[in-house]
């Protein structure tokens, strides 16, 4: 496994060199009883409350770029403390990082209230996620309903003369806004049928079609 080696301290003195030091030591032990591949060694100096660390930016990267296996830590409060650790493990383990502990010579171990934290985080975002969905499907349902056809404007789905999905179908915009839909159903219901858009700019191309038309006066 490709492992990353992340170190922190809380504060910049030079009396902090050694702490970092050991933790380097220590996690080189580790990875060497594992027989993992070590891809990198990354330090930092700040708080384990904050998110914003030098260190922690490099190590997301780092696993973006490198397709890592796991973090190696000395200890989980060295990944971060409160609210942040939490964030920290989520996003790690949405990726299929593994997190290892040299204090527990092996894949970390949570405690019983970091665990169900984690799965209520989980489980919060999974329902987001269904009820994201199900809004772009009933947008898509009434936008159907009320005569949009995605297949006449949709080039690439068998439409040659269709418009391109990265442009913004003005004209079905004004349609769905006059048969009820809300501009954040509007956007929903573009996206679904491929066209990336946002309720701001569904909203602003709406207002440029009333003022070019007259409508608005």
């Amino acid at each position: 496994m490709k492992v990353v080696l992340y170190c922190r301290v809380s504060t910049e003195k030079e009396s902090q060199e050694t702490s970092l030091a050991r933790q380097r030591e220590e996690l080189e032990k580790l990875s060497d009883s594992h027989g993992f591949q070590v891809s990198g060694v990354i330090c930092d100096r700040a708080s384990g409350y904050d998110l914003d660390r030098p260190g922690i930016l490099d190590l997301l990267d780092t696993i973006e770029n490198e397709k890592i296996d796991a973090v190696l830590v000395q200890d989980e409060t060295r990944i971060g403390r409160g609210n942040a650790k939490i964030a920290l493990l989520h996003f790690l383990y949405k990726k299929g990082i593994k997190v290892y502990c040299y204090a527990q010579n092996g894949e970390l171990e949570l405690s019983e209230s970091d665990s169900m934290v984690l799965k209520i985080v989980s489980m919060v975002e999974e329902y987001q996620r269904k009820l994201h969905n199900l809004k772009i499907k009933r947008g898509m349902e009434r936008a159907v309903k009320n005569g949009y056809r995605p297949e006449k404007n949709l080039k690439g789905k068998r439409n040659p003369d269709g418009r391109e999905r990265k442009e913004v179908p003005v004209e079905e915009i004004i349609r769905l806004r006059d048969n009820g839909l809300t501009f954040q159903e509007i956007a929903a219901t573009m996206r679904g049928f491929g066209y990336q858009v946002s309720k701001a700019t569904v909203h602003r191309r709406y207002r440029e079609y009333m003022e070019e038309t007259g409508h608005d006066k």
